[in-house]
């Protein structure tokens, strides 16, 4: 006996395209966080002027934020595949609608700073705010 599992499959796909796509996401936005607070100190340095180094906090914390959403998306996603794995083929729809998951994760601002992202965009947070105390310290 053959079981036709093709619908599911083909839905399994399109939420794994997606899965991939968020962490993707997460990953460049992490690259650019670091290139840019680099850039920012480096003129900074260049330029003796501390204004370089206060606005780093800028692209950081709003790179923290946006890794918090795709993280969140990402884990809602993962729990949207993980529902319709267990779904018998009849019920597929191909629905990507994570609102029938979102209780199941926790709230964006809590992924926002859930362990793996506090250490990496804290520890570049922190380094801003060193920087900036040397700046400061330098001047006075």
């Amino acid at each position: 006996m053959i079981i036709n599992m093709e619908n599911k499959i083909k839905h399994l796909e399109m939420m794994q395209g997606v899965i991939n796509r968020m962490a993707g996401n997460s990953f460049l936005l992490k690259g650019w966080s670091v290139v840019l607070v680099s850039a920012l100190f480096a003129l900074s340095a260049k330029e003796t002027n501390i204004f370089f180094i206060y606005l780093a906090f800028f692209p950081a914390l709003s790179f923290w934020e946006l890794d918090g959403y795709f993280l969140w998306q990402e884990r809602l996603y993962r729990k949207l595949y993980d529902k319709v794995r267990k779904m018998n083929e009849s019920e597929i729809d191909f629905s990507m609608d994570t609102s029938t998951v979102n209780k199941e994760v926790k709230p964006w601002m809590c992924v926002t700073f859930s362990k793996t992202l506090r250490i990496f965009h804290g520890t570049i947070v922190g380094a801003i705010i060193i920087v900036m105390l040397i700046k400061i310290l330098q001047r006075g």
